[in-house]
């Protein structure tokens, strides 16, 4: 199906023009000449790449593994989280987790996908719900997470099937079976992240303000 690995790469490559501005001009500035930044961001990636390498699989190609994505997308914003998605998924090529020919699609249904789930919950959140706090924490953090994870799993379902790889049943009973439960522990992971992220280190939240989560909360009141 060299077709598909195809249309996946020409994603993502069109995909690299949309975070190029925000890694040059953002990311890469504050990752040079902050040392707290380089620490915190080369403990994301380390601890990224572990976790993704702890996969579990039923058949050949049916990998589920914990995200944490959205976790990222909000330390980050979505595009400089791409760009350190694709320095972990790079890893796990080099290490041999991963095929290097499976990466252009990797990149686009675990990574890039999920991201912009991620931060599309976020933003509704942040456009229609109360802004304070425990809205944050458990809509934009675990909902989003249990939400994010679901959809990767049926992202990567819909493209195994139009692959070709399984037919759907098989899909449905050795993929898609796992969602109920990996939804409540990848929303905990998230949740509880942002959680001790916003009460100790709010400033490693890139989409977090006091202003708008807690003092306007109060005042308002």
């Amino acid at each position: 199906m060299l077709l598909n690995e195809l249309f996946a790469f020409v994603l993502v490559l069109l995909s690299l023009g949309s975070i190029w501005k925000d890694v040059t001009k953002v990311f890469l500035p504050k990752l040079k000449n902050e040392r707290t930044f380089q620490h915190l961001t080369f403990a994301v990636i380390f601890a990224l790449t572990t976790l993704w390498s702890a996969q579990a699989s039923v058949k050949e190609g049916l990998a589920i593994h914990f995200l944490a994505l959205t976790t990222l997308t909000l330390m980050y914003g979505w595009r400089s989280a791409y760009a350190l998605s694709i320095v972990v998924s790079t890893i796990l090529a080099i290490i041999g987790t991963i095929e290097f020919s499976q990466l252009p699609e990797y990149l686009l249904f675990s990574c890039l996908l999920p991201i912009w789930v991620s931060y599309a919950v976020f933003l509704l959140s942040y456009r229609f719900l109360p802004r304070n706090i425990f809205v944050f924490i458990f809509v934009a953090g675990f909902f989003n997470g249990a939400i994010t994870g679901s959809t990767h799993l049926l992202f990567n379902s819909l493209y195994i099937a139009w692959h070709g790889t399984y037919d759907w049943p098989t899909i449905v009973d050795n993929y898609l079976v796992f969602v109920p439960l990996l939804a409540f522990p990848e929303g905990l992971l998230n949740g509880m992240s942002l959680a001790m992220f916003s009460v100790f280190k709010p400033e490693w939240l890139r989409v977090f303000s006091d202003r708008d989560y807690i003092y306007n909360h109060y005042h308002k009141k």
